[in-house]
Parts: structure tokens; C-alpha cells; sequence
């Protein structure tokens, strides 16, 4: 059993973030093709679908005590040996398929949080038969809108109550590896808060700089 307290540098603060981003400039991302696509198209941009949900739950979960590009750089071999990180796909993992994972030195072989994702999307697919969604789970949790975007990195909180509430509910429905800093993380990912920086060109996902012409 694992227990997550709040790092000195939160979670959910995105790694090598400029503390000062100059104004116009991406809060983070720039100079890696792959980070500026994350930055300009994903992080914070609403996502939906238990699919997509689960994924991303799944990948901050892995990311946990790593950075997340490497995460990013990995993207596309963890949803090849996961299955599209389709739950019922998933679910049906036995041992062989951990020995598989464990093997595969494209991802993060990490047996813990390999069997964690295995155990999640067997508390979805059990969530689902209750009548419920994870969409609806994880978005049920979404602060009010209209938070005023923080001034600099040292202002994104590493979990709210929010968070922590998350966290509790995903717990109570058997899920694992979803402490409320991870829970957080993945909240700023799935959109449900938006933590680009005020000096951020980036709104909802669409990069808008004023010297670019249309």
C-alpha cells in the first residue's frame, strides 16, 4: 500500500515550467514538438468518454514520480500493449499479460502501477454495470467555471478539496493509484480546471498569438 503526500514541486505543476514564462510564450511546452502539441491541443482541453478518461487516469498514474514528457514520449506504445486502454480489453489482462508488460521496455515497467491499471478497468467495467459512467464520476467533481487562470506556477495548488474528494470517490469504487495529487494532475489534464498561466496564449486548447497571421 502506497501513501501520496504533495512534493515540493506539486504534481501538477508540468516539468522544466518556466517559473516566469515571458508574456505570449507557452506556460510550458516550448522548444519539444511533441510538448508544444500537448500543451497547444490537450492539457486542459475537456475530455469525455470513459475511454479517453481512463487513459488519462491510467497515464497519470504511471507518470507519478516521473516527468511527464517521458509519459508523452511513451503515449503511443502504452496504448499499443494496452489495448487502446479499452477497459474491457484491459480488464481481461491475467499474469501472462503483466509478465508481457513487464517485458516491454517501451513503457514504464512498473509492476505495481501495471496492475493497478489492470485493477481500474475492472472497477470501471464494474462501475458500468451500476448504471454509472467514469465521465460522470470524474466530472461531478469540476470546480465552478470561471476561475481566474493562476499568475505564475506558484500559484497551482498540487490538490484542492476537489482533488481529494476525487480521489476518495475513485478509491471507494476500487480504484488505485489515484491520490489526490494524481487525481489533480489528471483533472487539469481532462479539463476540468484550466491551469495555463494568465500570460498563456493557449485558450482551450487552441494557441492564440497575436502576431500570427490568419
Amino acid at each position: 500500500m502506497t501513501t501520496e503526500t504533495t512534493p515540493p514541486t506539486p504534481l501538477a505543476v508540468p516539468d522544466d515550467a518556466p517559473a516566469s514564462p515571458q508574456p505570449g510564450a507557452r506556460c510550458f511546452g516550448d522548444g519539444d514538438p511533441l510538448y508544444e502539441e500537448y500543451h497547444d491541443t490537450e492539457w486542459a482541453v475537456p475530455v469525455h468518454g470513459d475511454t479517453a478518461l481512463f487513459e488519462r487516469v491510467a497515464l497519470e498514474g504511471f507518470q507519478s514520480g516521473l516527468s511527464w514528457i517521458t509519459v508523452l514520449r511513451k503515449r503511443p506504445a502504452f496504448r499499443e500493449v494496452f489495448a487502446g486502454f479499452d477497459p474491457a480489453a484491459v480488464a481481461a489482462f491475467d499474469e501472462a499479460d503483466v509478465e508481457r508488460l513487464l517485458g516491454d521496455a517501451r513503457i514504464i515497467r512498473n509492476r505495481q502501477k501495471i496492475t493497478a491499471t489492470i485493477d481500474n478497468a475492472r472497477a470501471l467495467l464494474v462501475l458500468q454495470e451500476s448504471g454509472r459512467t467514469l465521465d460522470e464520476l470524474i466530472w461531478s467533481f469540476a470546480p465552478p467555471a470561471g476561475r481566474e487562470r493562476p499568475a505564475t506556477w506558484g500559484d497551482v495548488p498540487g490538490l484542492t478539496p476537489e482533488s481529494t474528494a476525487l480521489s476518495k470517490a475513485l478509491k471507494k469504487h476500487g480504484f488505485r493509484f489515484v491520490g489526490p495529487t494524481t487525481a489533480y494532475a489528471a483533472m487539469q489534464a481532462c479539463g476540468l480546471v484550466d491551469d495555463h498561466l494568465a500570460t498563456c496564449p493557449v485558450v482551450l486548447g487552441r494557441v492564440d498569438r497575436p502576431h500570427h497571421s490568419l
